[in-house]
């Protein structure tokens, strides 16, 4: 990530002239990626939209626009989608987001990725589907992915850490 958001303007200058020779699937993700790290930077919401916006027709067009690319290309641009939708659903508060976010992953899961996972009980958490989020985050703590750190500290799952079956389940991953 760059540190200012000068150096990730200037990026995306580049990856834009790039895309007018050479577009590729690996190109429209870190076009989208800067674009979600300007979201993080800026402090006003119609900026945040407008580069979610941006990031998100980016990595809808790469994940159709290509016929054949790897499995792993695929996900990640995938992951980066439903990471768009959920910061959109941070600033919006719109579960519809959680529910596209949902939409995305869920034919994935044949991957058994645990940010899938993550992302699928994050959307279910803010939707208020605790089954499902008990589901999802089950699968997660036995990934190589699983933060015990990250699931402790994201708000979403704050509600649950008074949960026994929560408890329960930080307990046995750090046994």
């Amino acid at each position: 990530m760059f540190e200012n958001t000068q150096q990730v303007i200037a990026r995306i200058g580049e990856t834009d002239q790039l895309y007018l020779t050479n577009n590729t699937p690996e190109l429209a993700l870190e076009r989208a990626d800067l674009r979600l790290q300007l979201t993080t930077f800026s402090h006003l919401r119609q900026e945040q939209v407008h580069f979610l916006q941006e990031a998100i027709v980016l990595l809808e067009q790469a994940r159709y626009e290509y016929e054949e690319m790897p499995m792993h290309l695929y996900v990640s641009l995938s992951l980066h989608l439903a990471k768009a939708y959920m910061v959109y659903f941070e600033i919006t508060k719109e579960h519809r987001f959680a529910l596209i976010t949902q939409q995305i992953l869920k034919p994935l899961t044949v991957n058994e990725n645990g940010d899938i996972y993550f992302f699928l009980a994050y959307a279910a958490v803010v939707k208020q589907e605790y089954a499902l989020t008990r589901h999802w985050l089950k699968k997660y703590i036995n990934t190589t992915e699983f933060d015990l750190e990250l699931l402790q500290q994201h708000s979403a799952f704050d509600a649950l850490h008074k949960e026994t079956w929560f408890s329960a389940l930080i307990q046995c991953k750090l046994h």
